[in-house]
């Protein structure tokens, strides 16, 4: 389902830009893995949100706990009518459409890595800018 996950990506993205977070899309992690949408708030506090498209994507992936250690805060987003009560309860919730979203539960902020975030931010702007580049 890319086009739900899209869909709902967008979403994702353009409730944390009206909320005055940066966000990325596909953004590779130091351990090799990529997350549906990395945010970092004025702070410099990181968010990661994986995109649920639906039961069977949520089911056959296992790999959202290695996200963990990268984020002060972590998010599933799914499409509504997703069935969320299946959704682990330690993680933050959003429900998103392709204009929207609505945060159903909130993440419990946790302390990242003094190092890892250091890293971790000049990834994302250099990733940011490298983006930019390739637009122009």
């Amino acid at each position: 389902m890319p086009e739900t996950t899209q869909l709902v990506t967008r979403g994702v993205c353009r409730l944390f830009q009206s909320l005055g977070f940066g966000t990325l899309t596909e953004f590779k992690l130091s351990n090799g893995r990529r997350v549906d949408v990395m945010a970092i708030d004025r702070n410099g506090d990181f968010v990661i949100v994986e995109v649920k498209s639906s039961v069977a994507d949520y089911r056959s992936d296992r790999k959202w706990h290695e996200y963990l250690v990268f984020s002060e805060r972590f998010y599933f987003a799914v499409p509504a009518g997703f069935p969320v009560e299946m959704m682990p309860d330690d993680c933050g919730l959003i429900v998103a459409d392709p204009y929207d979203a609505a945060v159903r539960r909130e993440s419990k902020a946790k302390k990242l890595n003094a190092n890892r975030k250091r890293r971790q931010l000049i990834r994302f702007a250099l990733a940011a800018s490298d983006r930019l580049r390739q637009m122009g």
